[in-house]
This record gives structure tokens, C-alpha cells and sequence, in this order.
């Protein structure tokens, strides 16, 4: 089952292992059964601390992993291959007496969780933001009795996803019931499941000389360049990480020739925590002003969504963009029940069926094109006359035999009864009405920045939300500065967010040595 290759990896892991694993196997004689019991022994033949025992679960076919100290329930459902083979190999490691690498606030809050959670979440072996829900619910039961956590491989088991009306993956059940879809981050799970980041929490922080609003490239950027400079800096973002995250392949990063958005991202935090950044996750920033009377050295506050305040010297703003809504009947009642967004996730719980995109840019002609080769057909909405996408990506589109391409069509609204059933549209140029049956769609319309937050604040906005910054960074309100796409920077792109998150660190950098 597994290739010789996977078994060296896992075999250099396993010599890791300080306990005694028993995997609890639930199969039959059928097709299914063999692939996940042909897994499940190719693993047990990697170490002598690996034991397999025939159990009964909730699904089948299916595994559980024990260790020998007591926690949650860990289920792998189907075969963790793909991106999931991570998080198999992580889950094996950590109840084999490696302990999870996460800061301790976070231990505190899952292990303050007291009643019981049953969670399952079904996966697309081909996303990439399946692991990071999968790996977090395995942490949280690694670490609390009280949580049991079931990875549930859609394609294996396609009549659940289909009687769950599963179309966007993840997908997190809770006792059964539907809970949230999407990408999510270990502190939006624990705030999903009723674990808040108290104020508590932010109560002995003391003021910074760079305070770093953001996850993202900018941010990320930012803190490492003042973090260097030997200067005290802490970082607040909902999550690390930002809209690179979603991205799977990036190839126009200078000295990467491939990479993907994850893993680049992943790296960069390993780089901002090795140079003993603050990092402070799971709370949003929802205001920042100059704080009264303050001097030598002259603060700002910014406040958290939780009530908690931190001050600094200077601030960076890196809160990046997020996928604009076009606001149309549909839009968010078929969010995972049909509406999407992104292709390599959710694509292929469209396979055999009729999809559209919406939007006619780089990335949604990207998208029509990586969803040719899944779906039955792709029909290609354009608001305009003309694509605006790049040549090269339109002469691919236009050489694929089931792609229709519609331009100057106005999406008016989104249709069905629990999913997803037809798309209706105007045609701007005859002003006609029309329909197309449709069960999913893509929406890639472009990103409108973070910034709602800062509107009643003195850092001045364009008439779109984005911040105004000067050639060092710096905004409107003194100690101030922001990076990255949530400012009126003309083109959004990770390079140019990254150097702009240098700038702005730099500038602030020079401020706290003329203040």
C-alpha cells in the first residue's frame, strides 16, 4: 500500500516513538477494507512499538490510534494518503509520547475544555486546508480526554458526504450535525467548540517597541526585519498565515521555483518564532489610537476584539485582503452546500458535474482551467466585454473542449433547495434573462482589505477601504504604519507584500530612534 519511498520517510519518524501504539482495525473482506488494513500493516511492519488489534467502530473501514496515556479518540476513516498523510504521521508520533509542538495558552485552553466534543471532519485527500483542521482536532483529543476527533475520507465514503450534503471540505460535524466548513486555524476551532482567548490572557503584556497587526507575508516580513534589529516586537493576528494560505502553487517568488502557500508560510513562522517575536493568535485587532497624555515615549493602543488592550511605541498594520462578495441572492446560504472558492479543495466534490466561475481575472481563468480537468462542464462568467485575465492563461482556457466563456453577464443570483442548483445571469447585452443549471460555483472576484476595523480611527482610508501610506510605510496617525494588500499599494502580490512589510518595519524602525 504504501511506496517504498513513504516507508523510509515514516520509518525515520517512527524511530521517534518513546510508547507503545495499538491500532484498533475496523474492516471487512470488501475492496475498501483491503486498501485501509493494507495501510494499516504496512505501517505496523515500520516498528516493533506498533501493535494491531480487530475493533468495532462507527465506521468502517476504519483505524483507531492508542497510546498509553489517556486521551481522546483519534479515527482515521479511509486512507490518510495525500496531504492527510501528515497528519497520520503527527497523530502516530503524539500518542506515541511525542508531545505537540503548540504554545502553551493553547494547552491551557483545550485542556480547560469540560464536556464531551465528538467531532468528525471530512477531508479531500487533495486540500490543503484539510490537515491543518485534521491535525488540530488530533491535538486537541492528544491533549483532553474529553475530545474524540474522526478523520472521514470523502471519496471512500461518498454516500456520507452525499447524505450530509457535503460540497466544500473541510467539513466539521459536531454529534452528527453540521458546525462550520472551510479553512480554519487551531484558535478558530477552539472558538468554534466554545474555548474563547480571554483578556486574561493579554493582561501582563507590556508595551512593545513594534507592535505587528496581521499574519501574512507583510506581517510576517515585518516582525522578522524588527525583530533583527534587536527591538522588543510582537505580532496579534486571528491567525498566522493570511490569504497566502490558500494558495497552493506559487511560482513567481524569486529563488523559489515552486512552492506552496502553506509550506511558505509555515516556513516563515518558524523563522519570526526562532527570533522570539510574540506571537499572539486567536483575537482580532478592533481599534488603535494614540494613548492621552502619553510621552517619552509617546504609545498607541490598539484594542482586541476580546476586550484586551496592548500598547507599543509603533505599530505595523498588515491585515491583509479577503475574497470580495458579489452580493447576490445565494451567495452565503450555499457557502459549502455548492458555492466556493477554492478549486484544489473543493474541486474534486464536483467531478462529473456542471460548475461556474465567476470572474474572468488571472485567478478566475486559473480556476476554470484547474476545474476542466474534474468537472463535466465550466461555464466562465464575465462582468465585462473582454477577459482580463493574462493571454497565455486565456489561449489555455480557450483550447479546452468543455468550457464556455459568457462575457459581458451579470450574475444576479444563486438557486436551489438544500444545494446549489442553478446560476441566473443578465446578459448586459441584450438585457435578457437567462439560466444555467449549475451544482457548483466559484467565485474569484478579487479581495477587499481588512480594514472595516480602522474606520473610526485617524489612520485615513481610500474611498475602497485601503490604507493610505507614504514611501516609508507610514499612515496618517504618528508611530503608524501599515504593509501588504490592505494598503493602497497597486498591484497585491506576495513579493510586493513581503517588501512592503520590510518598509514599513523600517520606518518604524527609524522612528523609534529619532523618538
Amino acid at each position: 500500500m504504501l511506496d517504498q519511498n513513504l516507508k523510509t520517510q515514516l520509518a525515520q519518524y517512527l524511530d521517534m516513538l518513546k510508547t507503545e501504539v495499538t491500532i484498533g482495525l475496523s474492516v471487512t473482506n470488501d475492496e475498501k477494507s483491503n486498501k485501509v488494513r493494507g495501510f494499516v500493516e504496512d505501517v505496523a511492519s515500520l516498528s516493533d512499538k506498533i501493535n494491531i488489534v480487530e475493533k468495532d467502530l462507527t465506521y468502517t473501514p476504519a483505524f483507531e490510534l492508542k497510546g498509553e496515556k489517556d486521551h481522546g479518540q483519534i479515527i482515521f476513516a479511509g486512507v490518510p494518503l495525500g496531504h492527510e498523510f501528515s497528519s497520520f504521521a503527527l497523530a502516530l508520533l503524539q500518542v506515541g509520547g511525542i508531545e505537540p509542538r503548540i504554545d502553551e495558552g493553547t494547552k491551557k485552553r483545550i485542556k480547560a475544555i469540560d464536556d464531551v466534543q465528538n467531532l468528525e471532519t471530512i477531508v479531500s485527500l487533495s486540500c490543503h486546508n484539510c490537515p491543518e483542521v485534521v491535525q488540530s482536532f488530533n491535538i486537541m483529543a492528544i491533549l483532553n480526554p474529553n475530545i474524540n476527533h474522526t478523520m472521514i475520507e470523502g471519496s471512500m465514503f461518498q454516500e456520507i458526504a452525499e447524505d450530509r450534503d457535503v460540497l466544500a471540505v473541510p467539513a466539521i460535524f459536531k454529534d452528527g450535525e453540521f458546525l462550520e466548513g472551510g479553512k480554519q486555524t487551531m484558535d478558530s476551532l477552539l472558538e468554534l467548540i466554545g474555548s474563547t482567548r480571554s483578556s486574561d490572557d493579554f493582561a501582563e503584556k507590556k508595551a512593545y517597541d513594534v507592535l505587528i497587526i496581521g499574519g501574512g507575508p507583510a506581517a510576517a516580513t515585518a516582525a522578522i526585519y524588527a525583530a533583527r534589529k534587536g527591538v522588543s516586537t510582537g505580532l496579534v493576528a486571528s491567525e498566522f498565515g493570511g490569504q497566502v494560505e490558500e494558495t497552493l502553487g506559487i511560482e513567481n517568488i524569486p529563488g523559489f521555483k515552486y512552492t506552496e502557500g502553506p509550506s511558505f508560510m509555515a516556513n516563515m513562522k518558524e523563522q519570526v518564532t526562532a527570533l522570539g517575536v510574540d506571537i499572539m493568535t486567536g483575537t482580532l485587532a478592533s481599534g488603535v489610537k494614540e494613548v492621552e497624555g502619553s510621552a517619552n515615549p509617546r504609545l498607541v493602543e490598539v484594542e482586541l476584539d476580546n476586550g484586551a488592550k496592548l500598547q507599543a511605541i509603533t505599530v505595523v498594520i498588515a491585515t491583509g485582503a479577503r475574497w470580495r462578495l458579489i452580493g447576490i441572492p445565494g451567495e452565503i446560504e450555499f457557502r459549502n452546500k455548492g458555492v466556493a472558492y477554492c478549486t484544489h479543495c473543493d474541486g474534486p466534490l464536483f467531478k462529473g458535474k456542471p460548475v461556474a466561475v465567476i470572474g474572468g481575472g488571472n485567478s478566475g481563468i486559473e480556476a476554470a482551467i484547474d476545474l476542466a480537468a474534474m468537472v463535466d462542464h465550466v461555464t466562465v462568467l464575465e462582468f465585462l466585454p473582454e477577459l482580463k485575465a493574462d493571454q497565455v492563461l486565456q489561449d489555455k482556457l480557450y483550447s479546452l473542449d468543455n468550457v464556455t466563456v459568457l462575457k459581458n453577464a451579470q450574475t444576479t443570483g444563486l438557486y436551489g433547495d438544500s444545494r446549489l442548483e442553478r446560476l441566473e445571469y443578465t446578459d448586459r447585452e441584450t438585457n435578457e434573462e437567462r439560466s444555467i443549471d449549475v451544482e457548483g460555483c466559484f467565485i474569484q472576484v478579487g479581495l477587499v482589505p481588512n480594514t472595516e476595523w480602522l474606520k473610526d480611527s485617524e489612520v485615513k482610508l481610500t474611498d475602497r477601504g485601503e490604507i493610505l501610506v507614504d514611501s516609508e510605510g507610514k499612515t496618517s496617525l504618528e508611530g503608524v504604519y501599515a504593509a501588504g494588500d490592505a494598503t493602497d499599494t497597486v498591484f497585491k502580490q506576495i513579493v510586493i507584500a513581503a517588501g512592503s512589510g520590510a518598509t514599513a518595519s523600517l520606518g518604524a524602525f527609524n522612528y523609534l530612534m529619532r523618538n
